[in-house]
Order: structure tokens, then C-alpha cells, then sequence
């Protein structure tokens, strides 16, 4: 006899799939979710009829771990051209249904209409929604804003902050910050980390002056810092900043993030050899060229910039457009990878889910499907296409297929 009250929700959920990666495919085609993590995986197994538990058929579906976009500007980008060319903030919604049970939200350009404090309500407010959502303190200036006045004790005292950023080195928009302005915030960053149990990333806007990777480089030549700790993003936005990045990525052991720039001209440039001097390359064609240069693919990371500009400068650095970034770029150039064979799905997964888990240091409960690892899973059709996303054990987005619940 169930002593369950009516609308409570069932304590276990048993997922039926028809395959499983967690990146590497497993002999499993069933998981078991129990308090928000996978407490089992196997292919027949048995739950007492009496235990309040939701049975879940989706055996045309295959299950990989949920996806981590590590660069999102959940409170909206932009105001290079005006306070009219504010980007929109982001809805849960947006981000599930592209399979992405995880963000870490920006600052960016703009840290004077949209704040720390800010950032942190838009986090905690889409934690309250269902999506796993962390922050970054600080922008693209420096000194960097924060939420108690110090690098350290934000990292120290607010769960939500892993990290610094977005800091911008080689733009026109950075604060052109000096090297040993760069030292110190990195340091300030690792420290305050350590004393909370975290990684403390520092997440580094890279654009597209000529000192490239130079700043970063120099870092890490010169001084102790290890190269997990600063991330440089954007590295796909020239040909000749990718080329450095393959260098520096092989250089250091580092890990370079590629943006899923949303440029609808891209594609039909590189298909028909047009690529233009040295415009940007799509992150399909990023992660290809980065592979040909001998970076291995642990060393490479993917994220949208969703919801942040993509503003355009004439030859003197004048405001001429915006576009507003979005995160299907991300899903569809992932997809690509594994469609035309640069990559088999075992190998591209980490590029969305277990390589950021690592950067971001959620990697002893993100980033994998393993017992005792958060019920983060995506639900993808034979297209690649994702239809369901669960976030500890709770489903965010979707819910077509078969669902059982006990009497």
C-alpha cells in the first residue's frame, strides 16, 4: 500500500534508453535516479513495486551527460552601441532545450548597467528554475567588479562565484590591463579558491588585437600559475589567433575554448574557400583545424557566448551592427563534429560536458553518467538532436516519452 501524498513527486525515477554514453558507450540501457544523482546503471534493473519510483520509456532516445556552456550571458550583453543595443537576458527554457543542464554566467563589456549583483540574482533565479548555474565574478575591466569588494572572498564566500571573468586582454574594449595586473588577479583568483574547495578559474576574453596569447603566455612562462588556471575564449575569432592557440595549447598542456560565433556567412566562406583574409573560423571548423595541429581534443573546449553581442567595427573602431549571440550555433557546429566524422560522439561529447566539468572543477560529479555522479542527462534522437534534459534528477525540458508512476 503506497503512503505517498497526491502531487507528491516520486523519490527515484528509472530512466529506459536505447543506448547510453557516459562519454564512452556502456553496457547499460537503463539508470536509475535517486536524491539527484544516478544510483544505478544497468540493463534489466528491478525496483520494488511498492517504492515510489516513475518509470520512464524512451528507448529510441540515447543518454549522454547533460552539456556545460561555461560562457553565457544569462543578464544579456552588449551596449557597444547604446543603451538600445542591450542584449535580452536568457530563460531557463532556452538553455534546456538545447540539452544544457549547466551555465556559468558573464559579464562582459557592459559592467556599469548590469553588475555582479545582478549576475547572481539571474544565477539563483534559474537555479530556482532547475538549471545548474554558476558565475563568474568580475567583466572585461580591471579592476574587476565583484560582489564584496575582493577578488578572494567572492570566490571564499559566495558558492555561486568559480571564477574570474570575462577579463579582456588584446581588445580595443579591454581595460589594457598590465602584466602584472594580470599576475595579480590570477593569484587572487587561485588563493581565494583554494579556500573554498574550488578551481577559481580565470576565464580570459580574447580579442583580436596582435598581442593575441602574448599576455597569457607570458603568465605562464614567468610565474608559478599552472595553465589549468586561466582559460582563454574566443581563440576561433582569426585564423592567426587560432594557429597561436594550437601553439600555446601545445606549449603549456593548456586548455583553449572555442566560441560557437552565431555568423550565418560563415559556413558558405569556408565551404567555397572564401574565408577571407582572416576572418573567423566556425567552431566545426575550429575544433578540425586545432585537431590537425596536434592538439588533442581533452585539451578543447566549446561555448556558446549565448545571449551577448557580436558587435561590428569600421577600420577606425566605430559602432556599425551588433547581432545578438545564440546557443543553437553551439548544438548544431557540436553536431557536425560528429555527422561528418571529425570526431566520433564518445570523443566530441567531452568538448560539451566532460572537458568543461574538468575546467570548472565540477568534474567529481559533473560531466560523466557514473553511480554517484548528478542526474544531469540529455536525451538525444538519432539526429543528435537533444529532446529531454534532466538536471539532477529532475527533468527541465521535454517529456514526450512514457512515463509510469505508481498508484
Amino acid at each position: 500500500m503506497s503512503h505517498r501524498h497526491p502531487g507528491d513527486r516520486p523519490l527515484l525515477t528509472h530512466l529506459r534508453v536505447g543506448r547510453i554514453y557516459a562519454p564512452e558507450q556502456v553496457d547499460a540501457t537503463e539508470i536509475l535516479l535517486a536524491d539527484g544523482r544516478i544510483a544505478a546503471l544497468g540493463t534489466d534493473l528491478q525496483v520494488p513495486s511498492d517504492w515510489p519510483v516513475d518509470v520512464v520509456r524512451a528507448r529510441d532516445r540515447t543518454a549522454v551527460p547533460a552539456f556545460i556552456d561555461q560562457h553565457v550571458h544569462v543578464t544579456g550583453g552588449g551596449g557597444e552601441g547604446g543603451f538600445g543595443t542591450r542584449a535580452p537576458e536568457i530563460t531557463a527554457r532556452e538553455i534546456a532545450c538545447m540539452g544544457i543542464g549547466t551555465v556559468v554566467g558573464v559579464l562582459g563589456t557592459d559592467s556599469v548597467s548590469r553588475s555582479p549583483a545582478d549576475l547572481l540574482a539571474k544565477i539563483r533565479g534559474l537555479r530556482s528554475e532547475g538549471i545548474a548555474a554558476y558565475m563568474y565574478t568580475g567583466a572585461y575591466r580591471v579592476p574587476p567588479p565583484t560582489l564584496t569588494g575582493d577578488v578572494q572572498r567572492d570566490l571564499a564566500w559566495i558558492p555561486e562565484v568559480i571564477g574570474v571573468g570575462e577579463l579582456a586582454i588584446s581588445d580595443h574594449r579591454s581595460s589594457q590591463p598590465r602584466h602584472d595586473e594580470i599576475e595579480r588577479i590570477v593569484s587572487e583568483a587561485r588563493v581565494g579558491a583554494m579556500l573554498a574547495g574550488k578551481r577559481g578559474i580565470c576565464h580570459f576574453h580574447v580579442g583580436d588585437g596582435e598581442r593575441g596569447l602574448e599576455p597569457l603566455s607570458r603568465l605562464l612562462r614567468e610565474t608559478e600559475i599552472p595553465a589549468t588556471q586561466v582559460i582563454p575564449t574566443h581563440v576561433n575569432r582569426s585564423q592567426r589567433l587560432l594557429a597561436q592557440a594550437a601553439d600555446y595549447a601545445k606549449e603549456f598542456g593548456a586548455l583553449v575554448d572555442i566560441t560557437a560565433f552565431d555568423d550565418p556567412d560563415a559556413e558558405s566562406r569556408e565551404s567555397d574557400g572564401r574565408s577571407g583574409g582572416d576572418d573567423g573560423l566556425s567552431a566545426f571548423r575550429a575544433v578540425g583545424r586545432l585537431l590537425q595541429h596536434g592538439v588533442p581534443s581533452q585539451q578543447i573546449t566549446l561555448s556558446s557566448d549565448c545571449n551577448g553581442s557580436l558587435p561590428e567595427f569600421d577600420d577606425e573602431g566605430r559602432y556599425a551592427g551588433m547581432r545578438v549571440a545564440r546557443n543553437t550555433t553551439l548544438i548544431s557546429d557540436w553536431r557536425r563534429l560528429v555527422r561528418e566524422g571529425v570526431l566520433p560522439l564518445e570523443d566530441a561529447l567531452p568538448l560539451i560536458s566532460g572537458n568543461v566539468a574538468r575546467v570548472l572543477g565540477l568534474d567529481e560529479g559533473k560531466g560523466r553518467l557514473a553511480v554517484g555522479f548528478e542526474a544531469d542527462i540529455t536525451l538525444l534522437d538519432d539526429e543528435l538532436q537533444p529532446r529531454e534534459t534532466w538536471v539532477r534528477g529532475r527533468r527541465v525540458y521535454g517529456g514526450s516519452a512514457s512515463v509510469d508512476s505508481p498508484m
